[in-house]
């Protein structure tokens, strides 16, 4: 059993640790890191998950961005420890934070990932909306939380600006 918990400044470095460990060096020269420059993930939607000694076992986050003039949210990324994989607790993070978004005011989530994983939670392939380069198009997926929220959004995806 895990306590999921929204991440706070005090798991940042151990957060950033589990994401070194699960994804290929380099991870932070990738064109979704530039859309977070300088931006703080999402309060309320970025969470961790700990078992019952403390211990981190998996970790997501969100980030505003914009599709064209459109807000939304750019999930990513989701991390479950190697030793914790197979459990479920990726699709119990995701599917926990998708059910907080709409409440918070979004309509729409975006990522970069594998269609086949992403499939089983809604996303579908966004053909109009460019990631900045070098993203491979056939990765960018999107999920509408609010019926229609895809619909006419088109364009390219920027940093969050106020």
């Amino acid at each position: 059993m895990y306590q999921l918990n929204p991440e706070t400044a005090a798991d940042h470095w151990e957060v950033e640790a589990l994401y070194d460990t699960c994804f290929a060096p380099g991870r932070e020269a990738l064109s979704s890191y530039r859309l977070r420059d300088g931006v703080p993930p999402v309060a309320g939607l970025s969470h961790v998950a700990r078992d019952a000694d403390g211990i981190l076992a998996g970790a997501i986050r969100y980030w505003p961005v914009r599709v064209g003039k459109a807000p939304a949210l750019l999930l990513g990324p989701v991390a479950v420890h190697p030793t914790r994989q197979g459990e479920g607790l990726g699709a119990f993070l995701i599917e926990d934070s998708l059910t907080r978004a709409a409440p918070l005011g979004w309509e729409r989530v975006m990522l970069v990932g594998d269609a086949p994983y992403y499939e089983r939670f809604g996303f579908s392939l966004l053909g109009d909306v460019v990631m900045p380069p070098p993203t491979n198009p056939a990765r960018v997926l999107g999920r509408a939380l609010v019926a229609g929220a895809w619909d006419a959004i088109a364009g390219d995806v920027t940093a969050w600006t106020h």
